[in-house]
């Protein structure tokens, strides 16, 4: 009896993939990738060849049954993937499958001998490690015979296993949570099983893909978002990925205004994830304005993110506070995005973020506003998003700024719907207060990871020269409820105010 091996993975080069599958597919068996139409099978087919041959040098076979080869060729140039020159080095070879227009009529047995013997001829001509089929229910619908399809499919499992390569190979469901192939024989033949969907809910589609098994080895379960750009391909954005392991900086930046870093105890922390609340006009943005201006003049680089204001209001309102944005900009400090949270998905937005934080490399970060994306997705994938983008902000050690408006002109039952307060590490809160019949502004810090803060509500106000805060408000409690009263003074306050100091 030959000893039994211990199953070896292959890495697929395909960001986030290594993760989900513990360290890629198992090496000489076959994979089933199987979603509706739409879901992306073919691309994660496509980038697990490409980036087998571009990274690892190994030699890959693409048998098409549906598209033709040129069409496949010409449809990922456009992310870069230059397919003709690996045909051309003799990398990637096509066998072209696809069934002619026309109608075949079943005449005796009917078997893929012919098929395997092309497929397995290219292997060996080309030192071949990877295989993919797309797609083989287009090739086993021309046929009525339940029991033929599953003796082809038997064949192309145990051909693969003898030639020693790793397949993958594609399969259409009708429905996203329904039969996880057609015919209802693929997954069980299949070493590994992976389902990708794109599910439409709420006007809005999300891609998910999901390792259901995968025999002989672990894996993570659970689905997880996934998003195809035309320059990168996919990337899978597991939030399993993110562990709490990075370092806790020592080191304080400014807010750019004397008083909150007093009240801060000494400014924030350089991998602090701040959170600045309150309502409509509460002075939010001026504040995010002012953090990133007070990094343009340490020379820091600055990314604002702004989801409610053009670039032109923001470099108009900035501009009127004696903040000349526009400069910062042609010297390299300063990046502005300005896009409609529903432009893309939640997922799109966060890859969207990390890559521009990867290449511009700023040491600040302003979101203005993040309850702003709550309006893209559920409660649930807006939390994820969170997680996602606020770990990898501190894995990068960016000082990070998130504003958030709230439902309520003063008071307020939570910071945010989705309750992320509990993933940052500062809150400030913006209020209103009515005194007397006069509308006021209240200002307080009410967390502030691993420092000491000031427990005042401070007044502040706002004129041509930005925001100044002021001392505290005395004799008035429940500011922070919304609800303003006067308090009784203290008997020392009494005996001053009748004899003096």
């Amino acid at each position: 009896m030959r000893p039994v091996l211990e199953v070896s993975k292959i890495p697929a080069g395909i960001e986030g993939f290594e993760h989900i599958t513990m360290g890629g597919l198992p090496r000489g068996r076959t994979c089933l990738v199987s979603g509706s139409s739409g879901s992306g099978k073919t691309i994660l087919a496509l980038e697990f060849l490409y980036r087998g041959i571009v990274k690892f040098g190994r030699n890959g076979i693409f048998v098409t049954m549906e598209e033709r080869v040129d069409d496949i060729v010409r449809n990922v140039k456009k992310m870069g993937w230059d397919l003709q020159q690996l045909i051309s080095e003799g990398k990637l070879r096509f066998v072209d499958a696809a069934p002619d227009p026309v109608p075949i009529e079943e005449s005796g047995i009917y078997d893929l001998s012919g098929l395997l013997t092309r497929i397995q001829h290219a292997v060996e001509i080309s030192g071949a490690e990877l295989l993919v089929m797309d797609s083989i229910g287009s090739l086993f619908d021309q046929f009525s015979s339940a029991s033929t399809v599953r003796r082809e499919i038997f064949r192309i499992t145990a051909s693969v296993k003898e030639m020693g390569i790793t397949a993958i190979l594609t399969a259409e469901r009708e429905s996203e949570y329904g039969p996880i192939s057609r015919h209802g024989v693929e997954e069980f033949v299949s070493d590994t099983v992976i389902i990708l969907r794109n599910v439409l809910k709420d006007e809005k589609c999300r891609r998910t893909i999901q390792v259901l098994k995968m025999r002989g080895d672990s894996h993570f379960k659970g689905e997880y978002p996934f998003t195809i750009t035309s320059h990168t391909g996919i990337s899978i954005l597991p939030l399993s990925a993110r562990e709490l392991k990075q370092s806790s900086s020592t080191n304080r930046v400014s807010f750019g205004n004397n008083a909150l870093d007093q009240m801060s105890g000494g400014g924030l922390f350089r991998d602090s994830i701040f959170l600045v609340s309150g309502p409509t006009g509460g002075g939010k943005t001026l504040l995010a304005t002012t953090f990133a201006a007070e990094g343009c003049r340490n020379n820091e680089k600055v990314l604002l993110l702004a989801y409610e204001e053009s670039r032109a209001q923001l470099l108009r309102n900035a501009q009127s506070w004696g903040m000349d944005f526009r400069k910062w900009e042609e010297d390299g400090l300063l990046k502005v995005i300005c896009q409609y949270p529903e432009s893309m998905g939640l997922e799109d937005h966060l890859l969207l973020i990390q890559r521009e934080i990867e290449q511009f490399r700023p040491r600040r970060l302003i979101m203005d506003s993040v309850s702003a994306m709550e309006r893209v997705g559920s409660v649930r994938f807006f939390r994820e998003f969170v997680i996602g983008l606020t770990s990898f902000a501190k894995q990068e050690e960016v000082c990070s700024l998130f504003t958030s408006t709230t439902p309520k002109l003063s008071g307020g039952d939570s910071i945010t719907e989705a309750h992320i307060s509990t993933i940052t590490d500062a809150i400030l809160l913006l209020r209103y207060v009515e005194i007397n019949g006069i509308l006021r502004r209240g200002i307080a810090i009410i967390k502030m990871r691993g420092s000491q803060h000031e427990k005042h509500i401070r007044e502040f106000t706002i004129d041509s020269n930005g925001l100044h805060v002021g001392v505290p408000f005395t004799n008035v409690q429940n500011i922070i409820l919304g609800i303003p009263s006067a308090t009784q003074p203290s008997e020392h306050e009494q005996l001053e105010s009748m004899f003096g100091e």
